[in-house]
């Protein structure tokens, strides 16, 4: 008996691994081959004497109203006091998240200002922008009524205002300098470059190879990045900024710091270069920061040699647009490309993996809803044959319980990998404790069945001895099964490769 038992669980989990398998989609990220040529790690940009100095000016700020197309929002203007002449002036673009003046870009704009750059920090308007909904087109025209009213203040010289972008302000820049004189020039600040579907699965890969995830869970990559989410919306994810980019006539400066996971940093910048030299663009600059984040931080602060240079690249437009040299600073490393993830096939987008969800739900909560109900009225009886009781509810809160621990496990790898923190009794114990919860669930399913089998077989005894049990029987073993195939899917079962 236990040997059968034990090889049927075998096969079921092989089974159930190989469902996993071919349920799709795959993830098997290329190696990036291609190298960017840094020629020195020296990022210092034109001549240093020939530029105004981080430091030099005190600044003043002052809040203005930006109206926009039906609402409108505050900035705040940072100005060197004392600065002579009309001077250049930047807009700063937010990337993802609330983005007020208060509390983004605080260090970038004082620094220019105290170099002589007058600076714009708007909030970002937020009543066009959400999770589910952004249009980063609309965003872009947003952006430029601000740097209309900056080219208008005193003091600002209205043919050297530019724009500054960072990570997914990145993909709204290009669209706002794409055959824009307005704009005269465009810093890309950890630019993502590809479509955001695929710079989402590229960084979550990254974190969680970081994190030492096992590789089955980076399997489910894209199936949770390639899907259509519950409700729809999300158009933005598949937005392609390289048409932007090949209408960029402007001075560039792209910028990316190598401890920065979450983009591609050789093939990020490779891609600006190509781009504007398709719009016949010569003048673009790179600097790599060695150990700064996803916002040139470095311990938590913006790293001054970026500041310093930053300040140099915008004083010295148009001499500093293809001064050298042109790739600078950290040699930068990328193991894989950000290319197009595939999409999950029809049964595992999202609003099926709800309804499924929810099917599941409502076969689970028939069983205590019966068994209650036949406690109120009274019923003593056994509804399910001898033996037939134990296994069915092992099988059955065991399942249940391995998809809550899978989900709990998810969320915890992925708060580690957003702060870069590693805990390999956490990563490698909790995916093995639900995995074992799933064979457990096997193994009670499998004791069920010839414990079913054998009764009919031996006994001529039915496994149920009441329509209620009957009821029962049939609602946990679903619900139980679609759970199964659920976990197979997310690849809690091993498959042979």
């Amino acid at each position: 008996m236990r040997y059968r038992i034990a090889l049927t669980s075998a096969l079921v989990v092989v089974g159930l691994g190989a469902l996993g398998a071919l349920a799709g989609p795959g993830w098997d990220p290329v190696p990036m081959t291609q190298t960017i040529d840094v020629q020195t790690p020296d990022t210092t940009i034109g001549d240093s004497a020939g530029s105004t100095p981080v430091g030099t000016y005190d600044v003043v700020t002052s809040v203005v109203t930006v109206q926009l197309n039906g609402t409108s929002v505050e900035a705040q203007i940072s100005e060197p006091v004392g600065a002579r002449g009309l001077r250049p002036g930047v807009v700063f673009v937010h990337g993802a998240g609330t983005g007020k003046y208060t509390d983004a870009f605080v260090e970038q704009a004082h620094a220019l200002a105290s170099a002589g750059v007058v600076t714009m920090v708007p909030n970002k308007r937020l009543d066009t922008y959400s999770t589910r909904h952004r249009d980063y087109v609309a965003m872009a025209n947003d952006y430029l009524r601000s740097v209309d009213l900056l080219r208008s203040l005193p003091g600002v010289d209205p043919d050297r205002v530019g724009v500054y972008g960072e990570s997914e302000g990145c993909w709204i820049v290009p669209v706002m300098a794409a055959d824009n004189p307005r704009v005269a020039f465009t810093v890309l600040v950890a630019a993502p470059v590809v479509p955001p579907r695929q710079q989402g699965a590229f960084a979550v890969d990254s974190y969680l190879r970081n994190t030492g995830v096992p590789v089955d869970v980076l399997r489910a990559i894209p199936r949770v990045v390639g899907m259509e989410f519950p409700g729809g919306g999300f158009g933005y994810a598949d937005f392609d900024v390289e048409p932007f980019q090949q209408r960029m006539r402007q001075p560039v400066l792209v910028v990316y710091g190598t401890g920065d996971a979450a983009m591609p940093t050789v093939q990020g910048a490779l891609q600006v270069i190509d781009d504007v030299s398709t719009a016949g663009n010569p003048d673009w600059t790179v600097r790599y920061y060695p150990h700064a984040d996803h916002g040139i931080r470095v311990g938590g602060v913006v790293d001054v040699d970026f500041l310093r240079d930053l300040a140099a690249w915008v004083q010295g437009l148009p001499g500093t647009g293809d001064a050298e040299p042109r790739i600078a600073g950290a040699e930068p490393h990328q193991r894989f490309l950000a290319e197009p993830v595939q999409r999950p096939r029809w049964y595992a987008e999202g609003d099926m993996l709800v309804a499924l969800l929810v099917t599941i739900g409502l076969a689970l909560v028939t069983v205590p809803a019966i068994a209650l109900g036949r406690w109120l009225r009274g019923h003593k009886e056994p509804a399910l044959a001898e033996g037939v009781a134990l296994p069915l509810a092992v099988m059955t809160v065991s399942a249940v319980a391995s998809f809550a621990a899978l989900v709990v496990y998810l969320l915890a790898v992925a708060n580690m990998a957003q702060n870069y923190r590693t805990n390999a009794f956490l990563v490698q114990g909790g995916w093995l404790g639900v995995r074992l919860l799933g064979l457990l669930s096997v193994v009670a399913g499998v004791v069920l069945a010839y414990r079913v089998i054998d009764g009919r077989r031996r006994r001529g005894r039915p496994a149920s001895r009441t329509p209620a049990g009957r009821w029962c029987l049939v609602a946990a073993l679903a619900g139980s099964a679609m759970l199964l195939g659920l976990l197979a899917y997310w690849n809690v079962f091993p498959a042979l490769r």
